[in-house]
């Protein structure tokens, strides 16, 4: 703002209705809301916060075999994610909510249309089906390759070095390895499998179309991939217990 003299303004009838706020050395021109005024502006922002409220909506979703909570809140982007349907149906689920059993009719919430989610469901289908017509040994070799071929499908970043360092430093190359001594085994969660998962992590992080078993090698990869890319921004920034 300029300094300087100022000479006095006529008053005018716009500028009636205008309280200054002092600032100490300077006085910013605040003008004054009328009742009337201030009540009409509030039905203009309404239609904007209804129209944010109706595009969640709820659906009944039938479950079937390889079904995990994770992979039905992915499908239907479903706000507050998979621990939102399980607060939504846990008298249905039950007290474990990696167990679900086939035939449960489930409410959840979404904020697709019936046409996306179609689209999302076919879409997830033809990865799947690509990284299972390719051949792969079933070694560490073969298991990071078929593991970076659907993570490049899901845009899960990662290197074949970032997850073979990882590995070795964790289970040595061992898909059953287990560890039953430190604080998660304490807690009732042992970290499991070539990146030493815990079920609770595998299951959020679980990508569909893989293996429910956390023991899986290529489940096992896939699912701490995904955690360490939303952590640490991908399993090459990895360098320690993670």
């Amino acid at each position: 703002m300029p300094r300087g003299k100022h000479r006095r303004p006529r008053t005018s009838p716009l500028t009636r209705g205008v309280v200054a706020a002092g600032t100490g050395t300077a006085a910013l021109a605040i003008p004054l809301l009328s009742a009337t005024a201030a009540s009409a502006a509030t039905p203009a922002q309404a239609p904007a916060a209804v129209s944010a409220a109706s595009q969640v909506k709820s659906v009944t979703y039938t479950t079937v075999k390889g079904d995990t909570l994770y992979g039905i809140a992915d499908k239907y982007d479903t706000p507050g994610g998979w621990q939102q349907i399980y607060k939504d149906n846990r008298k249905a689920i039950g007290d474990n909510p990696r167990l679900i059993h086939s035939g449960l009719k489930l409410t959840v919430k979404t904020t697709k249309t019936a046409s996306a989610t179609a689209t999302k469901k076919s879409s997830s289908v033809a990865h799947a089906t690509q990284a299972s017509a390719k051949t792969y040994a079933n070694n560490l070799d073969g298991w990071i390759r078929q593991s970076l071929d659907i993570m490049a499908q899901n845009g899960i970043p990662g290197t074949y070095d970032g997850i073979y360092r990882n590995i070795i430093r964790e289970s040595s190359g061992n898909p059953a390895a287990i560890n039953n001594w430190d604080s998660n085994a304490a807690a009732g969660t042992p970290s499991k499998g070539l990146l030493q998962v815990i079920d609770p992590t595998f299951l959020a992080y679980h990508v569909p179309g893989t293996s429910l078993d956390p023991f899986d090698p290529v489940a096992n990869i896939t699912a701490a991939c995904k955690y360490a890319a939303a952590r640490y921004g991908s399993i090459d920034n990895v360098f320690g217990a993670y």
